[in-house]
């Protein structure tokens, strides 16, 4: 599976009709999946809920898949779990049922996530500095809906006075970094850089993909105006070469910002797979109702022998796309619970005692682990929910930037954070722990953190100053 799945990657980076479907299915939350698929239903003829008894097929045959087996998946019945689950971990226990009304609503509401919120994760999860990482968020502050960089370095400067002094070269030196991050092509200057930043993901076997990168550097911009005649006359080069490039570019997204829109306020949390303990080994399925179960219609399948030829290209084309949606809700699924099984295999001590023992991950580590582009495991997580004997999480909260401790170790930043929230719960009330103090407790305990990272921490758990938590016993 994991060669069919690297190859799979390796065509999606083509970035051909079917695969920008696969892309776009995967960073879909659940709820936005249902969706995504009911509108398909609606105006796909050889579409069909699988609850239908119409005899359609959630199999049509041919490729859809792969002659693999289907994705594990949770559903409500007994079948795909022992009664005997062990909750007992975490101390809350659970059910694995499907209804709405499991837990409270609060907890069901999802959380909205920006562009800027989702770049920032990825910036406090990178290595860098503590000055990087302030010029980072400015940077990240300044782009727009679309994701583009409108201001000029100078701007940004001036904005990171006077805390931070940097000059255009240190500033240009974080944007690149930025500009790795997902969705990519993000925080760049100008259309030209976007596209370029796109083709650089590109596998170097990509049709067109040298001269596409030549067009984006210079002449882009007389596309519209010359045509794709008048720019292989300018370029020198063969008109079929020249439309190949062409095509390549007119598949890219010229507006990356955009594919992470936020979630509407009302938007509930589904979760998208659940995990469990079972013989003291943790084990993960896809949610019973992680993705709607849709089927080819075997009824307008069977029509496109007999009627004209109009009508039958018109089908085989309905079933075509058909067939790349289930193909991209397979591999959807597939990815995820492979991401998903890698997270509970890396932070088992998370889910076992909490967020004290939450280690430092990144997104490179699991994309290194599965084969997969840093891209990929971003859009696998985003806005997706795992239901856990600890409630239902987002999956980003398996990750957490590091912090080297004295041991040679690293404790991450949300374990940091809880060791503060619990000194300061079981503090004097009378006479609460400064954050001076609290960075020498922590580094008694073999965590060197300085006192503003103290601070740091300690405001983003919207809690007070010491100063401001006295109070009479």
């Amino acid at each position: 599976m994991k060669t069919r799945l690297q190859t799979s990657l390796g065509q999606q980076l083509v970035l051909t009709p079917q695969l920008q479907q696969a892309i776009k299915l995967l960073q879909m939350s659940t709820t936005e999946l249902e969706l995504e698929i009911a509108q398909a239903v609606e105006s796909n003829p050889l579409l069909d809920w699988a609850d239908s008894n119409d005899g359609s097929t959630a199999n049509e045959g041919g490729d859809s898949n792969d002659g693999e087996a289907p994705t594990e998946r949770a559903d409500n019945g007994d079948d795909w779990a022992p009664a005997e689950l062990d909750w007992s971990a975490a101390g809350s226990g659970g059910s694995f049922d499907d209804d709405e009304e499991t837990g409270s609503a609060a907890e069901r509401v999802a959380e909205t996530e920006t562009l800027v919120d989702h770049l920032l994760w990825q910036l406090h999860l990178s290595h860098l500095s503590l000055r990087d990482r302030g010029i980072g968020a400015a940077l990240i502050d300044a782009l727009d809906d679309d994701g583009y960089l409108r201001e000029p370095l100078t701007t940004i400067a001036e904005t990171l006075l006077p805390a931070v002094h940097a000059d255009e070269d240190e500033i240009l030196a974080v944007l690149h970094r930025i500009q790795r991050f997902d969705p990519v092509g993000v925080a760049a200057r100008t259309l030209g850089e976007c596209l370029q930043l796109q083709l650089d993901v590109l596998g170097d076997d990509t049709p067109g993909l040298a001269l596409a990168r030549q067009i984006a550097a210079g002449p882009l911009e007389r596309l519209p105006r010359s045509g794709v005649a008048g720019l292989a006359h300018e370029l020198k080069q063969p008109l079929d070469e020249v439309e190949t490039a062409v095509t390549l570019l007119r598949s890219l997204d010229p507006r990356p910002g955009t594919q992470i829109a936020p979630l509407s306020q009302d938007t509930y949390v589904v979760p998208d797979v659940v995990v469990w303990r079972q013989n003291g080994i943790w084990r993960a399925a896809l949610a019973g109702h992680a993705g709607p179960k849709v089927v080819i219609h075997r009824g307008y399948e069977q029509l496109i022998r007999r009627c004209g030829e109009a009508d039958a290209s018109y089908l085989r084309a309905q079933l075509q796309e058909a067939r790349w949606l289930l193909k991209g809700l397979q591999q959807r699924g597939e990815t995820l619970l492979r991401v998903v099984r890698s997270l509970i295999l890396q932070q088992s001590g998370f889910l076992e005692f909490g967020e004290q023992a939450l280690r430092p991950l990144t997104l490179r580590e699991i994309a290194a682990e599965l084969g997969l582009h840093e891209s990929t495991v971003s859009r696998a997580i985003a806005r997706k929910h795992v239901r856990t004997p600890r409630g239902t999480l987002p999956l980003r909260a398996f990750f957490a930037s590091g912090i080297d401790t004295e041991g040679g170790g690293e404790a991450s930043s949300t374990a940091i954070q809880a060791m503060i929230r619990r000194l300061i719960d079981d503090e004097n009330p009378r006479k609460p722990l400064s954050d001076a103090k609290l960075a020498d407790l922590l580094k008694s305990s073999g965590i060197p953190v300085a006192r503003r990272t103290v601070a740091k921490y300690r405001e983003a758990m919207n809690i007070s100053a010491s100063h401001e938590r006295v109070r009479i016993a």
